[in-house]
């Protein structure tokens, strides 16, 4: 139980440092349009969903 708690540490300390030096260097690039992105969330969800139906009851 102590090495998962330790594991877990590292990992949650990691991405203190991890996200913000991301966040620093990432490149600006353009502007992108998440509408395209938005229009497959819905459906990509619900396949995710049946998918998973599928598996729970027949594996």
């Amino acid at each position: 139980m102590g090495t998962l708690l330790t594991i877990l540490a590292l990992l949650f300390l990691a991405l203190i440092v991890i996200i913000p030096l991301v966040e620093k260097y990432a490149p600006k690039g353009e502007a992108r349009d998440f509408g395209k992105i938005t229009r497959w969330f819905i459906p990509l969800m619900a396949l995710a969903l049946v998918l998973q139906l599928l598996r729970h009851y027949f594996m």
